[in-house]
């Protein structure tokens, strides 16, 4: 644990030395069960559902897909090698872009003025 602590960006080996939540070691727990079934069985693993989107992306997780709540959604997110050492909530992104209506029926007062040239 300390080689790979030395390998983390700083905010990531902070939340890591001040321990997990009762919340995220559960998820822990459930993602350790699931790589044990993956390797015992020789099957694709099931996906994991989480809300935990401040729990640190481990070594552990890589090649499992971990289904992360974006506020309406779950996102599926894939953890490869490179994701190691980020959050899960980087990878759902939480918020849309805005597309705005055409000019017209819908759309909003000031862009319903179309130039005739």
């Amino acid at each position: 644990m300390n080689e790979l602590m030395r390998l983390l960006p700083a905010r990531v080996r902070r939340s890591l030395r001040r321990g997990f939540h009762p919340e995220t070691r559960k998820l822990l727990e459930n993602i350790r069960r699931v790589k044990a079934e993956m390797t015992h069985t020789g099957s694709q693993p099931r996906r994991i559902r989480t809300h935990r989107r401040d729990m640190p992306i481990l070594p552990e997780m890589v090649g499992l897909t971990i289904e992360v709540h974006n506020g309406k959604d779950f996102i599926p997110v894939e953890i490869t090698l490179d994701k190691v050492g980020h959050y899960l909530g980087e990878f759902a992104i939480t918020n849309k872009r805005v597309l705005h209506g055409k000019p017209g029926v819908g759309a909003s007062k000031a862009s319903t003025y179309v130039p005739l040239k």
